[in-house]
């Protein structure tokens, strides 16, 4: 899998966490709330539902989301990601556990208080757009701000800058229906951004797309990002997706999160065998970097080599190693950090062919009975 390197380098941001997750839970069925800390619930899944008739679908899960990150979510059918991201905004409420926004438990705001939170600081966008069908595209934009109560000159005018915002000037008074679906999707989007929320949340927002489509909406979600560096929790099922959009990322497995960290630390050091699985198919070169790399200089070694920032991909660092015998610098400003020499470099592509041959099988040598491609496995 060759992923892009725009955006893998200079992250994550860092800070007081803007989103906090203490041991949540979330558990469906007739007496949830007796599975929690009781021995059944150390137990699997499928045994948990067997014995209390109960559903796990997020078990004893924290984590952190920085102020102006995206903190993707990922995981199979069935991990529990949708039902986790649903529960931070408390359209699913959670069996046990907290979600502090700011330091503010969310569990414990009222009605009027929740309303005011998902108006003003929390916005969700879909995997179904959810646009209002009879409605154009500027009064679909403006819908936040009009169950906010803002005068209609108002609203309209801040709809037409997020639809420009969004790329579709233009399209104001168009009905849904006559939009394709990367352009609905762009819509949900405008419409999230109108009300200036202080966190977003993806829902699987482009699960539903072609790939082309999909690309052009994850470069537009990134582009965004620059501008605006919203806080976001983005859930998705594909880790091409995760890989690209995420400054962290958290993996889950019925309902636990496995591991969380930057892409780097998924693909470089994963925390078991599910998570090596996972990112088997990453080409290590596309995502791990200089500062990843790097070690301190041999007394031995020249150090008039080729300059890299730590954020520099391992395939970038290649071609300049192959200049010349100087191992590269690893800087920042003027500072030294360490250096990367073709030795380095060589093991992480060896790594990436020792997973190529584990998926594949071994590649027939020239003169072995049978046709080329016999002694290989077949993939599942």
């Amino acid at each position: 899998m060759t992923l892009p390197t725009a955006g893998l380098a200079d992250r994550p941001p860092t800070g007081r966490p803007k989103i906090a997750v203490r041991h949540l839970w979330k558990v469906f069925g007739r007496g949830a709330d007796a599975v929690v800390g009781s021995e059944t619930a150390g137990l699997d899944r499928d045994t948990i539902r067997a014995r209390t008739g109960c559903t796990v679908a997020v078990r004893d899960v924290s984590f952190d989301v920085l102020p102006g990150e995206i903190f993707v979510v990922m995981g199979l059918s069935g991990s529990g990601k949708s039902t986790l991201v649903r529960c931070v905004t408390r359209l699913i409420e959670p069996t046990s556990g907290q979600v502090l926004l700011d330091g503010a438990d969310i569990g414990a705001a009222g009605p009027k208080e929740l309303r005011e939170l998902r108006r003003h600081k929390l916005a969700m966008v879909f995997q179904h757009f959810g646009l209002l069908a009879h409605r154009r595209v500027i009064d679909n934009v403006a819908y936040g701000l009009e169950v906010r109560g803002m005068p209609r000159p108002r609203r309209y005018e801040r709809a037409r800058e997020m639809i420009e915002m969004v790329g579709l000037a233009g399209y104001e008074d168009s009905r849904p229906g006559q939009l394709s679906g990367g352009m609905q999707q762009r819509v949900g989007l405008a419409r999230a951004l109108a009300v200036d929320p202080e966190v977003l949340l993806f829902d699987e927002p482009f699960s539903a797309l072609d790939p082309l489509i999909r690309r052009d909406m994850q470069q537009e979600v990134l582009r965004l990002q620059r501008e605006l560096r919203k806080t976001a929790v983005f859930i998705t099922h594909d880790l091409s997706e995760a890989l690209r959009l995420g400054d962290r990322i958290a993996i889950m497995r019925d309902g636990e999160l496995v591991q969380a960290g930057t892409a780097e630390e998924l693909v470089g050091r994963p925390a078991d065998d599910y998570v090596r699985d996972f990112v088997r198919d990453v080409a290590r070169t596309d995502v791990l970097t200089a500062g990843w790399l790097m070690r301190p200089p041999r007394p031995d070694e020249p150090l008039d080599g080729p300059v890299a920032a730590p954020g520099t991909v391992v395939r970038e660092i290649v071609p300049m190693l192959a200049s010349g015998g100087a191992p590269v610098r690893v800087v920042a400003g003027e500072r030294l950090l360490g250096v990367v020499g073709g030795a380095d470099v060589l093991r992480v592509i060896a790594e990436d062919q020792a997973d190529e041959v584990g998926r594949t099988g071994p590649v027939p040598t020239a003169g072995a009975s049978g046709p080329p491609g016999a002694e290989r496995p077949v993939e599942a």
